[in-house]
């Protein structure tokens, strides 16, 4: 009897270690993820990734064909876009923090 209590004691304490802590969100990580949520829904409902990446594409490909033809303008709309993608990201980053900013002000 006393070698199953244990058993049953060494087998709870090997399954509490298996088991993953659960950790809270801190309360800037919710202000974050609400913020981010925010602008990634104003984003898509004014397509603003796609107005900027193709608008870089485009620019991009008319300056290379200006300057190279056709091939100019195929490698001119790849790097434009590229470059439209790390805008985009720069812009998106600038208006989560600004959110979170408009939402702390909001709270006070």
């Amino acid at each position: 009897m006393k070698r199953i209590h244990q058993a049953l004691a060494s087998l709870a304490i090997m399954t509490s270690f298996a088991v993953p802590a659960v950790t809270a969100q801190t309360y800037s990580e919710r202000e974050h993820t609400r913020a981010k949520a925010q602008v990634e829904a104003k984003d898509a409902h004014h397509h603003n990734k796609a107005k900027i990446v193709g608008g870089s594409a485009v620019g991009g490909a008319v300056v290379g064909g200006l300057l190279g033809g056709g091939k100019g303008a195929l490698i001119g709309g790849a790097v434009g876009a590229g470059g439209g993608v790390l805008a985009n990201k720069a812009r998106k980053h600038n208006s989560i923090k600004k959110q979170e900013q408009r939402n702390r002000e909001q709270r006070y």
